[in-house]
Protein backbone atom coordinates (compact mmCIF):
# COMPACT_ATOMS: atom_id res chain seq x y z
CA UNK A 1 0.00 0.00 0.00
CA UNK A 2 1.46 3.58 -1.20
CA UNK A 3 1.57 5.82 1.42
CA UNK A 4 -0.93 8.11 -0.25
CA UNK A 5 -3.18 4.27 0.35
CA UNK A 6 -2.72 4.42 3.77
CA UNK A 7 -3.81 8.21 3.86
CA UNK A 8 -7.07 7.62 2.14
CA UNK A 9 -8.07 4.72 4.05
CA UNK A 10 -6.85 6.10 7.53
CA UNK A 11 -8.93 9.32 6.36
CA UNK A 12 -12.07 6.55 5.55
CA UNK A 13 -12.08 5.15 8.73
CA UNK A 14 -11.81 8.37 10.80
CA UNK A 15 -14.79 9.51 8.55
CA UNK A 16 -17.02 6.29 8.49
CA UNK A 17 -18.45 6.68 11.87
CA UNK A 18 -19.55 10.28 11.86
CA UNK A 19 -21.07 10.00 8.53
CA UNK A 20 -23.32 6.98 9.43
CA UNK A 21 -24.23 8.85 12.48
CA UNK A 22 -25.33 11.78 10.79
CA UNK A 23 -27.12 9.53 8.61
CA UNK A 24 -28.74 7.51 11.24
CA UNK A 25 -29.62 10.70 13.25
CA UNK A 26 -31.38 12.06 10.59
CA UNK A 27 -33.30 9.47 8.97
CA UNK A 28 -33.45 6.85 11.14
CA UNK A 29 -33.14 3.09 9.44
CA UNK A 30 -29.72 2.01 10.60
CA UNK A 31 -29.66 -1.05 7.86
CA UNK A 32 -30.28 1.02 5.36
CA UNK A 33 -27.92 3.74 6.59
CA UNK A 34 -25.40 1.19 6.77
CA UNK A 35 -25.63 -0.37 3.75
CA UNK A 36 -25.56 3.33 1.87
CA UNK A 37 -22.63 4.22 4.33
CA UNK A 38 -20.56 1.29 2.91
CA UNK A 39 -21.13 2.17 -0.92
CA UNK A 40 -20.39 5.79 -0.50
CA UNK A 41 -16.44 4.10 1.32
CA UNK A 42 -16.18 1.92 -1.66
CA UNK A 43 -16.64 5.01 -3.64
CA UNK A 44 -14.45 7.11 -2.10
CA UNK A 45 -11.90 4.17 -1.76
CA UNK A 46 -11.97 4.04 -5.70
CA UNK A 47 -12.41 7.58 -6.87
CA UNK A 48 -10.04 9.10 -4.02
CA UNK A 49 -7.48 7.29 -4.66
CA UNK A 50 -7.39 8.42 -8.18
CA UNK A 51 -7.96 11.90 -8.00
CA UNK A 52 -7.46 12.34 -4.08
CA UNK A 53 -9.90 13.39 -1.49
CA UNK A 54 -11.94 16.60 -2.31
CA UNK A 55 -12.01 19.51 -0.66
CA UNK A 56 -14.34 18.55 2.03
CA UNK A 57 -14.36 14.86 2.24
CA UNK A 58 -17.27 14.54 5.19
CA UNK A 59 -20.02 16.60 3.39
CA UNK A 60 -18.79 14.24 -0.21
CA UNK A 61 -19.55 11.13 1.98
CA UNK A 62 -22.94 12.90 3.04
CA UNK A 63 -23.90 13.26 -0.08
CA UNK A 64 -22.95 10.13 -2.25
CA UNK A 65 -24.18 8.01 1.35
CA UNK A 66 -27.44 10.54 0.90
CA UNK A 67 -28.48 9.59 -2.46
CA UNK A 68 -27.57 6.01 -2.23
CA UNK A 69 -30.19 5.68 0.76
CA UNK A 70 -32.81 7.85 -1.19
CA UNK A 71 -31.99 4.61 -3.97
CA UNK A 72 -32.25 2.18 -1.15
CA UNK A 73 -36.01 3.27 -0.42
CA UNK A 74 -36.80 3.60 -3.68
CA UNK A 75 -36.16 -0.14 -4.21
CA UNK A 76 -38.37 -0.83 -1.28
CA UNK A 77 -41.68 -0.25 -2.77
CA UNK A 78 -43.59 -1.07 -0.19
CA UNK A 79 -41.69 1.68 2.25
CA UNK A 80 -42.49 4.45 -0.39
CA UNK A 81 -43.80 6.88 2.66
CA UNK A 82 -40.41 6.40 4.17
CA UNK A 83 -38.92 7.52 1.15
CA UNK A 84 -40.82 10.96 0.93
CA UNK A 85 -40.12 11.28 4.63
CA UNK A 86 -36.28 10.85 3.55
CA UNK A 87 -36.79 13.41 0.44
CA UNK A 88 -38.26 16.11 2.19
CA UNK A 89 -36.36 16.29 5.20
CA UNK A 90 -32.77 16.36 2.75
CA UNK A 91 -32.41 19.97 0.38
CA UNK A 92 -31.78 19.06 -2.74
CA UNK A 93 -28.93 22.15 -2.56
CA UNK A 94 -27.56 19.56 -0.12
CA UNK A 95 -27.49 16.72 -2.60
CA UNK A 96 -25.67 18.39 -5.41
CA UNK A 97 -23.03 20.17 -3.83
CA UNK A 98 -20.97 20.29 -0.77
CA UNK A 99 -21.35 23.24 1.72
CA UNK A 100 -18.42 25.68 1.78
CA UNK A 101 -17.77 25.42 5.33
CA UNK A 102 -18.08 22.23 6.67
CA UNK A 103 -19.81 21.90 10.27
CA UNK A 104 -17.45 21.03 13.53
CA UNK A 105 -17.61 16.91 14.51
CA UNK A 106 -20.71 16.28 16.52
CA UNK A 107 -18.92 13.92 18.48
CA UNK A 108 -22.08 12.40 19.86
CA UNK A 109 -23.16 10.86 16.61
CA UNK A 110 -20.18 9.07 16.08
CA UNK A 111 -20.34 8.57 20.31
CA UNK A 112 -24.29 7.18 20.01
CA UNK A 113 -23.37 5.04 16.99
CA UNK A 114 -21.03 3.15 19.18
CA UNK A 115 -23.22 2.52 22.32
CA UNK A 116 -25.72 1.66 19.52
CA UNK A 117 -23.60 -0.89 18.09
CA UNK A 118 -22.85 -2.22 21.74
CA UNK A 119 -26.13 -2.06 23.06
CA UNK A 120 -26.45 -4.76 25.37
CA UNK A 121 -29.58 -6.15 24.23
CA UNK A 122 -27.54 -7.46 21.33
CA UNK A 123 -25.31 -10.61 21.24
CA UNK A 124 -21.66 -10.19 21.90
CA UNK A 125 -21.60 -11.66 17.95
CA UNK A 126 -23.85 -9.18 16.94
CA UNK A 127 -22.26 -6.01 18.87
CA UNK A 128 -18.27 -6.79 17.68
CA UNK A 129 -19.48 -7.06 13.69
CA UNK A 130 -21.21 -3.92 13.79
CA UNK A 131 -18.54 -2.29 15.88
CA UNK A 132 -16.00 -3.23 13.43
CA UNK A 133 -18.31 -2.34 9.99
CA UNK A 134 -20.44 0.53 11.49
CA UNK A 135 -17.79 2.06 13.66
CA UNK A 136 -14.58 0.86 12.67
CA UNK A 137 -15.51 1.35 9.01
CA UNK A 138 -13.93 -1.94 7.54
CA UNK A 139 -15.62 -3.68 4.97
CA UNK A 140 -17.22 -7.09 4.94
CA UNK A 141 -13.68 -9.07 3.47
CA UNK A 142 -11.29 -6.87 5.67
CA UNK A 143 -13.34 -8.24 8.70
CA UNK A 144 -13.76 -11.54 7.88
CA UNK A 145 -9.56 -12.08 6.54
CA UNK A 146 -8.98 -10.51 10.09
CA UNK A 147 -10.95 -13.16 11.65
CA UNK A 148 -9.84 -15.86 8.98
CA UNK A 149 -13.42 -16.83 8.42
CA UNK A 150 -14.84 -17.31 4.46
CA UNK A 151 -16.18 -13.72 3.49
CA UNK A 152 -19.71 -15.24 3.04
CA UNK A 153 -19.55 -16.38 7.05
CA UNK A 154 -19.05 -13.03 7.67
CA UNK A 155 -21.34 -11.70 5.45
CA UNK A 156 -24.14 -13.42 7.32
CA UNK A 157 -22.91 -12.79 10.53
CA UNK A 158 -23.56 -9.11 9.50
CA UNK A 159 -26.44 -9.30 8.25
CA UNK A 160 -27.79 -11.17 11.51
CA UNK A 161 -26.38 -8.44 13.29
CA UNK A 162 -28.68 -5.77 11.42
CA UNK A 163 -31.52 -8.17 11.90
CA UNK A 164 -30.81 -7.78 15.39
CA UNK A 165 -30.50 -4.04 15.72
CA UNK A 166 -33.29 -3.71 13.51
CA UNK A 167 -35.69 -5.90 15.58
CA UNK A 168 -34.44 -4.43 18.82
CA UNK A 169 -34.78 -0.75 17.24
CA UNK A 170 -31.59 0.67 20.11
CA UNK A 171 -32.01 3.93 20.16
CA UNK A 172 -28.79 5.65 18.74
CA UNK A 173 -28.17 8.40 20.97
CA UNK A 174 -25.84 9.03 24.21
CA UNK A 175 -27.71 7.49 26.80
CA UNK A 176 -28.23 10.14 30.03
CA UNK A 177 -26.41 8.78 33.84
CA UNK A 178 -26.36 6.43 35.47
CA UNK A 179 -27.12 4.21 32.12
CA UNK A 180 -24.31 5.56 29.89
CA UNK A 181 -22.34 4.42 32.29
CA UNK A 182 -24.16 1.23 32.20
CA UNK A 183 -23.73 1.24 28.74
CA UNK A 184 -20.39 2.19 28.44
CA UNK A 185 -19.06 -1.01 30.49
CA UNK A 186 -20.59 -2.88 27.37
CA UNK A 187 -18.53 -0.51 24.87
CA UNK A 188 -15.56 -1.12 26.76
CA UNK A 189 -16.03 -4.89 27.15
CA UNK A 190 -16.62 -5.40 22.64
CA UNK A 191 -13.31 -3.04 22.15
CA UNK A 192 -11.58 -5.39 25.38
CA UNK A 193 -12.90 -8.50 23.15
CA UNK A 194 -11.54 -7.14 19.74
CA UNK A 195 -8.16 -6.70 20.93
CA UNK A 196 -7.86 -10.06 22.41
CA UNK A 197 -8.98 -11.88 19.55
CA UNK A 198 -6.42 -10.11 17.75
CA UNK A 199 -3.92 -10.74 20.37
CA UNK A 200 -4.60 -14.57 20.49
CA UNK A 201 -7.05 -15.75 17.90
CA UNK A 202 -9.36 -18.93 19.65
CA UNK A 203 -8.32 -20.70 16.50
CA UNK A 204 -6.70 -20.86 13.16
CA UNK A 205 -2.70 -21.61 12.01
CA UNK A 206 -1.22 -17.68 13.34
CA UNK A 207 -1.31 -17.03 17.00
CA UNK A 208 -2.41 -13.29 15.90
CA UNK A 209 -4.33 -11.55 13.98
CA UNK A 210 -2.89 -7.81 14.20
CA UNK A 211 -5.80 -6.31 12.15
CA UNK A 212 -8.10 -6.46 14.91
CA UNK A 213 -5.78 -5.45 17.50
CA UNK A 214 -4.61 -2.71 15.69
CA UNK A 215 -8.39 -1.80 15.10
CA UNK A 216 -8.98 -1.92 18.63
CA UNK A 217 -6.38 0.42 19.43
CA UNK A 218 -7.16 2.45 16.85
CA UNK A 219 -11.32 2.79 18.22
CA UNK A 220 -10.22 3.18 21.93
CA UNK A 221 -7.64 6.05 21.54
CA UNK A 222 -10.77 7.37 19.62
CA UNK A 223 -12.80 6.79 22.41
CA UNK A 224 -10.15 8.29 24.59
CA UNK A 225 -10.19 11.26 22.66
CA UNK A 226 -14.24 12.45 23.19
CA UNK A 227 -13.72 10.79 26.81
CA UNK A 228 -11.34 12.04 28.09
CA UNK A 229 -11.49 12.27 31.65
CA UNK A 230 -13.26 8.45 32.41
CA UNK A 231 -10.61 6.41 33.99
CA UNK A 232 -11.35 3.10 32.85
CA UNK A 233 -11.32 4.30 28.93
CA UNK A 234 -7.64 5.54 29.64
CA UNK A 235 -7.36 2.38 31.44
CA UNK A 236 -8.37 -0.10 28.43
CA UNK A 237 -6.54 2.03 26.07
CA UNK A 238 -3.18 1.57 28.74
CA UNK A 239 -4.26 -1.88 28.56
CA UNK A 240 -3.93 -2.82 24.96
CA UNK A 241 -1.01 -0.51 24.24
CA UNK A 242 1.16 -2.62 27.26
CA UNK A 243 0.37 -5.59 25.89
CA UNK A 244 0.76 -4.73 21.88
CA UNK A 245 4.08 -3.67 23.14
CA UNK A 246 5.20 -7.35 23.46
CA UNK A 247 3.56 -8.86 19.99
CA UNK A 248 7.09 -8.62 18.15
CA UNK A 249 8.22 -11.11 20.89
CA UNK A 250 5.84 -13.59 20.92
CA UNK A 251 6.51 -15.52 18.10
CA UNK A 252 9.62 -16.99 16.21
CA UNK A 253 10.19 -16.57 12.55
CA UNK A 254 8.02 -19.59 11.85
CA UNK A 255 4.99 -18.70 13.80
CA UNK A 256 5.94 -20.65 17.69
CA UNK A 257 4.91 -19.19 20.57
CA UNK A 258 7.58 -18.10 22.92
CA UNK A 259 5.95 -17.38 26.25
CA UNK A 260 6.76 -14.36 28.59
CA UNK A 261 9.60 -15.92 30.64
CA UNK A 262 11.74 -16.67 27.11
CA UNK A 263 10.70 -13.67 25.37
CA UNK A 264 13.59 -11.02 23.92
CA UNK A 265 12.33 -8.47 25.57
CA UNK A 266 14.73 -5.87 24.00
CA UNK A 267 12.62 -6.33 21.30
CA UNK A 268 9.38 -5.05 23.45
CA UNK A 269 8.00 -1.65 21.52
CA UNK A 270 9.43 1.13 24.35
CA UNK A 271 7.39 4.15 22.74
CA UNK A 272 4.36 2.05 23.46
CA UNK A 273 5.22 1.07 26.90
CA UNK A 274 5.87 4.70 28.07
CA UNK A 275 2.80 5.70 26.16
CA UNK A 276 0.71 2.84 27.98
CA UNK A 277 2.56 3.93 31.60
CA UNK A 278 2.24 7.18 31.37
CA UNK A 279 -1.56 6.83 30.63
CA UNK A 280 -1.84 4.66 33.88
CA UNK A 281 -0.17 6.35 35.74
CA UNK A 282 -2.34 9.30 35.36
CA UNK A 283 -5.36 7.34 35.59
CA UNK A 284 -5.08 5.45 39.01
CA UNK A 285 -5.15 8.12 41.48
CA UNK A 286 -8.52 9.21 39.59
CA UNK A 287 -11.20 7.45 41.57
CA UNK A 288 -11.62 3.99 42.55
CA UNK A 289 -8.94 2.00 40.08
CA UNK A 290 -11.56 -0.56 37.82
CA UNK A 291 -10.79 -3.90 36.16
CA UNK A 292 -9.65 -2.45 33.04
CA UNK A 293 -6.91 0.07 34.99
CA UNK A 294 -6.01 -3.05 37.32
CA UNK A 295 -4.99 -5.20 34.58
CA UNK A 296 -3.03 -2.26 33.19
CA UNK A 297 -0.91 -1.75 36.24
CA UNK A 298 -0.13 -5.22 36.04
CA UNK A 299 0.87 -5.40 32.46
CA UNK A 300 2.85 -2.13 33.29
CA UNK A 301 4.39 -3.99 36.01
CA UNK A 302 5.55 -7.09 33.66
CA UNK A 303 7.12 -4.52 31.18
CA UNK A 304 9.01 -2.76 33.51
CA UNK A 305 11.05 -5.68 34.41
CA UNK A 306 14.11 -6.62 32.55
CA UNK A 307 14.01 -9.99 33.00
CA UNK A 308 11.59 -12.88 34.19
CA UNK A 309 13.37 -12.85 37.65
CA UNK A 310 13.00 -9.19 38.05
CA UNK A 311 9.70 -9.37 37.84
CA UNK A 312 7.96 -7.81 40.99
CA UNK A 313 5.55 -10.83 41.79
CA UNK A 314 4.36 -9.72 45.18
CA UNK A 315 2.95 -6.19 43.65
CA UNK A 316 1.32 -8.16 41.12
CA UNK A 317 -0.49 -10.41 43.64
CA UNK A 318 -1.96 -7.28 45.24
CA UNK A 319 -3.46 -5.74 41.81
CA UNK A 320 -5.21 -9.19 41.25
CA UNK A 321 -6.42 -9.74 44.69
CA UNK A 322 -7.87 -6.09 44.01
CA UNK A 323 -9.08 -6.98 40.49
CA UNK A 324 -9.96 -11.13 41.82
CA UNK A 325 -12.40 -8.86 44.43
CA UNK A 326 -14.26 -5.82 42.67
CA UNK A 327 -14.31 -7.97 39.10
CA UNK A 328 -14.51 -12.11 39.87
CA UNK A 329 -13.97 -13.90 36.91
CA UNK A 330 -12.15 -17.36 36.92
CA UNK A 331 -9.65 -16.40 34.02
CA UNK A 332 -8.35 -13.51 36.34
CA UNK A 333 -7.75 -16.37 38.88
CA UNK A 334 -6.06 -18.89 37.03
CA UNK A 335 -3.98 -15.95 36.61
CA UNK A 336 -3.71 -14.79 40.10
CA UNK A 337 -2.57 -18.09 40.90
CA UNK A 338 0.25 -17.94 38.61
CA UNK A 339 0.87 -15.33 40.94
CA UNK A 340 0.57 -16.59 44.06
CA UNK A 341 2.70 -19.66 43.08
CA UNK A 342 5.34 -17.07 42.76
CA UNK A 343 5.21 -15.48 46.01
CA UNK A 344 4.14 -18.71 48.41
CA UNK A 345 5.02 -21.16 45.67
CA UNK A 346 3.63 -23.82 43.20
CA UNK A 347 1.84 -25.69 45.75
CA UNK A 348 0.03 -22.81 47.06
CA UNK A 349 -1.24 -22.16 43.27
CA UNK A 350 -2.19 -25.79 42.56
CA UNK A 351 -4.79 -25.55 45.44
CA UNK A 352 -6.25 -22.16 43.46
CA UNK A 353 -6.00 -24.68 40.29
CA UNK A 354 -7.74 -27.10 41.94
CA UNK A 355 -10.59 -25.32 43.08
CA UNK A 356 -11.31 -23.60 39.87
CA UNK A 357 -11.00 -27.25 37.54
CA UNK A 358 -14.78 -27.68 39.97
CA UNK A 359 -16.21 -25.13 37.75
CA UNK A 360 -17.65 -26.83 34.76
CA UNK A 361 -16.68 -23.78 32.87
CA UNK A 362 -13.41 -24.07 32.90
CA UNK A 363 -12.40 -27.90 33.87
CA UNK A 364 -11.55 -28.52 29.53
CA UNK A 365 -10.30 -25.18 29.22
CA UNK A 366 -7.27 -25.13 28.35
CA UNK A 367 -5.63 -22.38 29.69
CA UNK A 368 -6.74 -23.75 32.95
CA UNK A 369 -4.94 -27.21 32.24
CA UNK A 370 -1.75 -25.72 31.12
CA UNK A 371 -1.20 -23.55 33.92
CA UNK A 372 -1.83 -26.22 36.07
CA UNK A 373 0.88 -27.95 33.81
CA UNK A 374 3.22 -25.00 34.59
CA UNK A 375 2.97 -25.02 38.31
CA UNK A 376 3.30 -29.57 38.32
CA UNK A 377 6.46 -28.56 36.26
CA UNK A 378 7.97 -25.62 39.29
CA UNK A 379 7.16 -28.20 41.68
CA UNK A 380 9.08 -31.04 40.07
CA UNK A 381 6.60 -33.38 39.06
CA UNK A 382 7.45 -33.47 35.18
CA UNK A 383 5.37 -36.60 34.86
CA UNK A 384 1.84 -35.09 36.02
CA UNK A 385 2.85 -31.46 34.24
CA UNK A 386 3.38 -33.91 30.71
CA UNK A 387 0.34 -35.57 31.12
CA UNK A 388 -1.44 -32.15 31.93
CA UNK A 389 0.06 -30.50 29.20
CA UNK A 390 -0.88 -32.99 26.77
CA UNK A 391 -4.17 -33.30 27.92
CA UNK A 392 -4.24 -29.19 27.31
CA UNK A 393 -3.11 -29.74 23.65
CA UNK A 394 -6.01 -32.07 22.89
CA UNK A 395 -8.41 -28.92 23.68
CA UNK A 396 -6.21 -26.05 22.51
CA UNK A 397 -8.43 -24.52 19.43
CA UNK A 398 -5.42 -22.39 18.29
CA UNK A 399 -2.44 -24.33 16.38
CA UNK A 400 0.34 -22.23 17.67
CA UNK A 401 -1.06 -22.89 21.53
CA UNK A 402 -1.41 -26.62 20.50
CA UNK A 403 1.54 -27.01 19.27
CA UNK A 404 3.54 -25.29 21.28
CA UNK A 405 1.60 -27.37 24.59
CA UNK A 406 2.71 -30.87 22.95
CA UNK A 407 6.43 -29.79 22.75
CA UNK A 408 6.26 -29.36 26.09
CA UNK A 409 4.85 -32.38 26.96
CA UNK A 410 7.47 -34.25 24.93
CA UNK A 411 10.22 -32.35 26.23
CA UNK A 412 8.96 -33.83 29.57
CA UNK A 413 8.01 -37.39 28.89
CA UNK A 414 10.92 -39.54 29.55
CA UNK A 415 12.74 -41.14 26.28
CA UNK A 416 11.95 -44.65 25.82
Amino acid sequence: MTGADSRTEDLLRELAPQVLGALVRRHGQFHLCEDATQEALLAAATQWQANGPPDHPRAWLNTVATRRLLDLMRAEASRQEREDRVAAATPQSELLSAPADEPPLDSDDSLALLFGCCHPGLSVPSQIALTLRAVGGLTTAQIAAAFGVPEATMAQRISRAKQDIRASGPDLTVPAEPERTQRLRSVLHVLYLIFNEGYTTTSGEDLTAPALSQEAIRLTRWLHRLLPSDSEVTGLLALMLLTDARRAARTLPDGSLVPLAEQDRGIWDRQLISEGTALITAALPVGRPGPYQLQAAIAAVHDEAATMADTDWRQILSLYDILVAIAPNPFTTVNRAVAVAMVHGPAAGLDIIAGLAADKRMSRHHRLIATQAHLLELSGDTSAAAASYREAARYATSLPERRYLSLQAQRLSPRA
